[in-house]
């Protein structure tokens, strides 16, 4: 997406932010991201704020939305909200979504093998799955097409010798049910997801673009193939998932049928539409569901 500094923004939405954080002082643009068109850190009398957005209506200004509604379902781990609000530029006719967060300092994770931090990332995996996904929309719904497998084989018919397309369609058609359940999901966390702030002992969970409701186990299920990517085995990516509470509730079905569906999507994405690190992750998820499948 276009980016605008904060010295090119539409005096619309200049005017907006003043209002609700009174004067600011811009500290830097953020280049991490491809999903806003603003991405920008204050300072105000409230503290530091990173403030993002995104023009025009699209998916990304859905995300931001998104993410507006979820911070508030997960306080002290998600960063907290000091405003949000739509912005017609009436000089270009356009619709503007922006929103300001508390500014969260830290570090990326380390997911590799033997890193500290895995524990760390445990620790708070198991607070995030304790908290209730209010009214999102449930992952059982947002997985109801299931022919993952069938576009990536019709995209790239020569990664697809040696899967049987029936059983892993079957497989990812299953998923949608198993997932099923009422707790709050991240379903994105990878190892940048995790703000760590080594000075203050903290750890913050960002980026809340594709909230879901669902089965407390999904999110360890996710950084478990996010593991694997990392360098671990599968064996040692499902001991790593053992220490999170949640972990207990899944079922062999569930996680195969999750294993399944997930290969299935991120490689028909990294062959449809690819992003940075596309290859990496879609080779892990079929990694992880190999392995789910000869269990």
């Amino acid at each position: 997406m276009e980016r605008f500094s904060w010295d090119a923004l539409p005096t619309a939405v200049h005017s907006e932010v003043l209002q609700n954080l009174g004067p600011v002082e811009v500290v830097r643009d953020v280049e991490q991201g491809q999903n806003s068109s603003l991405a920008v850190v204050l300072r105000t009398d409230l503290g530091p704020v990173f403030l993002k957005g995104v023009r025009g209506r699209s998916p990304q200004m859905r995300w931001l939305r998104n993410e507006a509604e979820a911070v508030d379902l997960a306080p002290g781990l998600a960063p907290a909200k000091r405003f949000s609000t739509n912005v017609v530029d009436t000089d270009a006719d356009e619709l503007w979504f922006i929103v300001g967060f508390e500014y969260v300092n830290g570090r990326p994770a380390d997911l590799t093998p033997d890193s500290d931090d895995l524990p760390v990332v445990g620790s708070t995996v198991a607070n995030l799955s304790a908290f209730s996904g209010g009214p999102l929309q449930p992952l059982a719904k947002r997985w109801a097409l299931a022919d993952w497998w069938t576009k990536f084989a019709d995209e790239r018919p020569d990664e697809v010798r040696g899967w049987d397309l029936v059983e892993m369609t079957e497989w990812s058609g299953s998923a949608a049910d198993l997932v099923d359940g009422s707790s709050l999901l991240h379903t994105d966390l990878h190892e940048h997801q995790f703000m760590i702030d080594d000075a203050s002992s903290t750890v913050r969970v960002v980026d809340w673009g594709r909230p879901a409701s669902g089965a407390a186990w999904v999110d360890t299920a996710f950084l478990v193939i996010r593991l694997v990517a990392a360098g671990h085995t599968p064996e040692a990516a499902e001991e790593w998932a053992a220490t999170v509470p949640a972990w207990r509730a899944r079922t062999d079905k569930g996680v195969t049928a999750f294993a399944s569906y997930v290969a299935g999507l991120w490689s028909y994405r990294a062959a449809s539409t690819p992003f940075p690190g596309a290859t990496r992750l879609s080779v892990a998820a079929r990694e992880y569901a190999r392995y789910r499948l000869s269990m």
